[in-house]
């Protein structure tokens, strides 16, 4: 029973206003509560149980295995091309063995035009006008640009988890490890978005 259908599950848990009424009439004793506000906090403690269960789930299960990656020698030009034609805003930094070294962004990439790491599109309008920025990024490699440590879970770290990690490290990746401390995937904001809107 516990593999039900989504769909069964559903309408096995429809309820009726009259459902509510009888079940109210059924407690014997008085609620100052409608059918309609009963039904309509119901409706909201499933939408609620909905996103607890999907978000117990654990980042294996929505991760990405095939990971756009760089070496640490790679100069600049590759990194924003790498980034640029796979579409990623991001890549973890491999050493030869696999294990996470840091991790290069577009904003690390922008860095290097004096932008801070919470720039503003008016900061980039502003140094592209010629405004002096105090905080500028300098290198010709991925290692000397990257941010380190890099912002790491495992494969069972919760998606809940992963979810706070992103938003109080104002990040939008985590490079996923093993054991062994080698990458095995990676978890995106837009994944975690995905598992939201399927509630």
């Amino acid at each position: 029973m516990e593999h039900m259908h989504h769909d069964d599950q559903a309408a096995e848990c429809t309820l009726s206003t009259a459902d509510l009424q009888a079940a109210l009439s059924d407690m014997q004793t008085y609620m100052d509560i409608t059918p309609e506000d009963l039904l309509t906090l119901y409706t909201l403690a499933q939408r609620h149980a909905r996103a607890r269960r999907a978000t117990a789930r654990v980042v294996q299960e929505i991760m990405t295995t095939t990971v756009v990656t760089l070496a640490p020698e790679a100069d600049l030009q590759t990194a924003a091309q790498v980034l640029s034609e796979h579409q990623v805003s991001g890549a973890p930094v491999l050493d030869r063995q696999g294990h996470v070294l840091g991790v290069v962004s577009e904003a690390d990439l922008l860095g290097l035009l004096g932008l801070p790491r919470d720039h503003t599109f008016r900061d980039l309008l502003g140094r592209l006008v010629g405004a002096p920025c105090p905080v500028q990024k300098t290198g010709t490699t991925v290692a000397d640009i990257m941010t380190t440590p890099a912002v790491m879970v495992q494969p069972e770290t919760t998606i809940r988890e992963a979810a706070q990690l992103l938003t109080a490290r104002r990040i939008k990746r985590l490079p996923v490890i093993d054991a062994t401390q080698r990458l095995v995937g990676i978890v995106a904001r837009a994944d975690i978005v995905k598992v939201l809107s399927t509630l």
